[in-house]
């Protein structure tokens, strides 16, 4: 049977079948981005075989290339691979709907917290946020800036985004990685092998990207027509703008919901601390946000439309690349581009664990040496994020109530 315009190339398996292999993993997937490709890895590499080494890692380039939440996206096309159009939509609810419910949840229960137990714990899960974030840069700065020419980078990234607010700065960051890597980062260019293959046609592949770079321009037009459209709007904008995805979306939430007023940087943080503890990606973290607007939809209705805002440009994007991926990806320009605004993105979350994490959880001396001692248990223990969460949140009722 001729292969229909736009369907997947191979669906070998169905919805249902993806949906519960993903529903699993969306249980079970702690530790941030890099875990759950590692848990992809294992899941569909090896024990599954739906696809081979060469194809995932490809998949996996793709997904840390584009912007947007990096392992949905590769979840995303491994479902779309396996079961066409359904199998996509599959893997997403799977993987995505056990953080975002339990982070809905928690949006109505911390409404409900008072007395110093109640809000010592959501100040231990601010703690934990710069812990997690101090981790995350860490990390990131030994991978992406190894070299003094991406360490300066990192460092020009930082300072834009400290000096310009808002959604201005973290574009101005990015466009300044960008050129800068086409300055510094030609040199370092590496042949790739292996293929992906298109599951998509280049037309609808073009139109996925037109439908994602039209939602991204037209939106701030139609926004002023409805808040329930504004908020759809911010959590797109933070979604279509942010590079490196997990805890890079971070600063792009805040202006996206702190800065106006929607959200108050008390309730950001620890919703932000509380998104470690669930497993799944980071993103769901719009879930708790849009159930906690005090202005426009809030509560359900403002979940559902802050988690399709957040995760629909990084799926828009991810589809509509696919078949032109192969070629593009061997460019010395594109290697270049591309090595600059991963070392921007790090200065960017670098910047971001000062403004606004530090700036708004370490108070004192004894927060301090908390967020620390997480950052140590993460980063040298090794001790999971959720233990983690854990322990900070105890330690930091402990304190309270011992003062």
């Amino acid at each position: 049977m001729p292969q229909k315009q736009g369907q997947a190339e191979v669906a070998r398996g169905s919805a249902l079948e993806v949906l519960w292999v993903f529903l699993v993993l969306g249980l079970t997937s702690f530790g941030g981005p890099v875990a759950h490709l590692g848990y992809f890895r294992q899941a569909f590499v090896i024990r599954r075989r739906w696809l081979d080494e060469a194809t995932y890692a490809d998949l996996v380039a793709l997904g840390q290339f584009l912007p947007g939440p990096a392992s949905s996206q590769v979840g995303f096309a491994i479902g779309l691979s396996r079961a066409g159009w359904w199998g996509g939509l599959a893997a997403w609810c799977g993987f995505t709907l056990p953080s975002a419910l339990l982070l809905l949840a928690f949006a109505y229960f911390a409404t409900s917290f008072h007395g110093v137990a109640a809000t010592s714990a959501l100040h231990g899960l601010k703690l934990v946020a710069v812990a997690v974030v101090a981790q995350a840069v860490w990390g990131m700065a030994r991978t992406l800036t190894p070299d003094a020419r991406r360490i300066a980078i990192a460092a020009g990234g930082a300072l834009i985004v400290l000096f310009v607010s808002g959604a201005v700065g973290q574009i101005a960051a990015i466009l300044f990685g960008g050129v800068t890597g086409i300055l510094l980062c030609r040199k370092m260019f590496a042949p790739v092998t292996g293929q992906i293959g298109p599951s998509i046609s280049p037309t609808l592949g073009a139109a996925l990207l037109a439908v994602f770079a039209l939602l991204l321009l037209g939106l701030p037009l139609a926004a002023s027509q409805s808040h329930g459209l504004a908020v759809f709007e911010a959590f797109y904008r933070s979604g279509a703008l942010v590079f490196g995805g997990g805890h890079v979306v971070l600063p792009l939430l805040h202006d996206a919901v702190v800065t106006p007023g929607w959200v108050s940087p008390e309730s950001f943080l620890a919703g932000y601390g509380a998104a470690q503890a669930v497993p799944g990606p980071l993103f769901a973290v719009a879930s708790y946000l849009g159930a906690s607007l005090t202005l426009g939809p809030g509560g359900v209705v403002g979940a559902v439309v802050a988690l399709v805002g957040i995760f629909l440009p990084g799926l828009l994007i991810m589809a509509g690349a696919l078949p032109f991926w192969d070629r593009f990806r061997t460019g010395v320009n594109a290697q270049a581009v591309m090595r600059g605004v991963n070392a921007a993105v790090a200065g960017l979350l670098a910047a971001a664990l000062y403004d606004p994490l530090w700036k708004n959880a370490i108070l004192d001396w004894t927060d301090l040496a908390l967020a620390l001692a997480g950052f140590l248990l993460l980063t040298i223990a090794r001790m999971p994020p959720l233990l983690v969460v854990v322990a900070t949140t105890i330690a930091a009722v402990a304190v309270a109530m011992a003062a």
